[in-house]
């Protein structure tokens, strides 16, 4: 049974997926769509100056391979400064060769002057998440290497704008986004990570790890609450909540509770 769209899915589905992801897909199957989607890498970049975005995430990692493999090996990641320690550690053990970091360095001051912006309870809040940070990113590597093209991850099946009708379009600031995966499945995604054993970040070990993909810890979402927000984080990495309490009211009256 498919996965669907992602909205959808419970963390134990995607679980079960990763468990029995050769009998959705096989590697033959999965063979034919990579060798597609690298001669559309292949047509869309012939005479441009291109690179990817990765993120670190499932969808980035299938992504660089397949850009490698058609010949674009330049790339970039957006961070900010609100990364869990874990997840920037296998950033740089794991990013591709030549990756350029660009931090947009929104800190615990900066969270603590857009409180709104800590643990978002719908999706424009998380989706600003990533206009001021992967977005903006983007946009300044793009600039910077005058760019033709920035290739991403993005799928549909993710509910991902990727174009009208194709999967590339320009934005309103002129950045001509790619997106070579737009249809790909969840499946696909993740039969090319078994299949080909690749690392995935810690990330999708914690708690509802693929709900919440890649992101700055206080863009996780599904939380229901700020005060169940800092629990989860506490029970990843107790340092985050300990050093955002000096900055942040909440997180001191979630270790107040903790420590009572």
């Amino acid at each position: 049974m498919s996965l669907g769209r992602k909205q959808r899915i419970t963390n134990e589905a995607w679980l079960e997926a990763v468990a029995t992801v050769e009998s959705a897909v096989s590697e033959a199957a999965l063979g034919e769509l990579v060798a597609a989607t690298i001669e559309d890498i292949k047509a869309k970049t012939a005479g441009k100056k291109a690179a990817y975005a990765w993120s670190g995430g499932k969808d980035s990692i299938v992504l660089g391979r397949l850009c490698e493999a058609a010949g674009v090996t330049d790339s970039m990641i957006g961070v900010c400064d609100l990364e869990y320690p874990a997840f920037a550690a296998w950033i740089e053990a794991n990013k591709p060769e030549g990756c350029e970091v660009i931090n947009t360095h929104q800190g615990l001051n900066w969270l603590a002057r857009h409180p709104e912006m800590l643990f978002p309870q719908n999706s424009a809040a998380a989706g600003r998440w990533f206009s001021i940070v992967q977005h903006r990113a983007q946009r300044i590597y793009a600039k910077a290497h005058n760019l033709d093209l920035i290739i991403l991850g993005r799928r549909r099946a993710d509910g991902n704008y990727v174009g009208r009708g194709t999967n590339i379009y320009t934005d309103g600031k002129g950045v001509t986004r790619f997106s070579p995966l737009a249809a790909w499945s969840h499946e696909h995604v993740l039969a090319y990570i078994h299949y080909h054993q690749l690392p995935l970040p810690p990330i999708y070990g914690w708690k509802n790890g693929y709900l919440c993909g890649t992101h700055p810890w206080p863009a996780r979402q599904w939380t229901g609450s700020p005060e169940n927000g800092w629990r989860e984080v506490y029970d990843i990495d107790p340092s985050i909540v300990i050093e955002a309490a000096e900055k942040i009211g909440s997180a001191r009256a979630f270790l107040e509770g903790v420590r009572v």
